[in-house]
């Protein structure tokens, strides 16, 4: 069986990605912690995902780190905690070389362990520079060339919308409930507030799939 990596962060869009591949890959998964407020909650959140059906197959995880906390101020609402209102746009929320970071530090755990295939979870009409499908074109030759090691960086939801694939993680089992898209989640709950959990709402709304998701205040929609 072929391997591929995964880039993992408990949320939904990398999570059903996950498990589809599971189903004819062996999966490598990666997180890559860059000291954003969010993580302990994402981590957490990971390990209890991890946990279930269908991603008993998966290697273990891979537990990265390259930190921007040197390169975003101390003000930034991604180290403070205090993300973008609930509905602001998709733009109000782009963190510079968030794509670049996670993609340079998993690629060079994919040369170090022989592994081709670097899968990443970008949607359709994903409005940032770094997840266009031109950059990881681009992005996959520079680092196969930097790394003499072949990175064939893929992005298998491309053409999906969320609500596509919230259907998709259905059908494959994923425990919806259990993943994590809050920029301000606390013990466990999505805050309901947040530009990303209006995201999650809505998604499951259009999906005609019902949104099992424990919010600390429930979404305005």
């Amino acid at each position: 069986m072929a391997s591929v990596a995964v880039l993992l962060s408990a949320g939904l869009d990398s999570a059903v990605l996950a498990a589809s591949e599971a189903r004819s890959s062996h999966v490598h998964p990666i997180y890559v912690s860059a000291g954003l407020a969010w993580e302990q909650e994402e981590l957490a959140a990971l390990d209890r995902l991890l946990a279930t059906p269908p991603y008993r197959s998966l290697a273990p995880l891979a537990r990265l780190t390259f930190t921007v906390r040197d390169l975003y101020p101390p003000t930034h609402w991604a180290l403070r905690g205090e993300p973008p209102a609930f509905d602001t746009p998709d733009e109000d929320v782009y963190l510079t070389g968030r794509n670049i970071i996670l993609l340079t530090k998993a690629s060079i755990y994919c040369a170090q362990h022989g592994i081709a295939r670097l899968a990443q979870g970008s949607l359709a009409h994903n409005p940032f520079p770094d997840a266009a499908p031109e950059f990881f074109t681009a992005m996959g030759r520079a680092l196969t060339l930097g790394l003499a090691h072949d990175i064939d960086i893929v992005t298998p939801l491309a053409q999906k919308e969320k609500s596509d694939v919230i259907r998709l993680g259905v059908e494959l089992g994923v425990p919806l409930e259990l993943t994590l898209s809050c920029m301000s989640p606390k013990d466990g709950l999505h805050c309901g507030v947040c530009s990303k959990c209006r995201e999650r709402r809505d998604a499951f709304n259009e999906a005609g799939v019902e949104d099992r998701t424990r919010y600390a205040v429930q979404p305005a929609r």
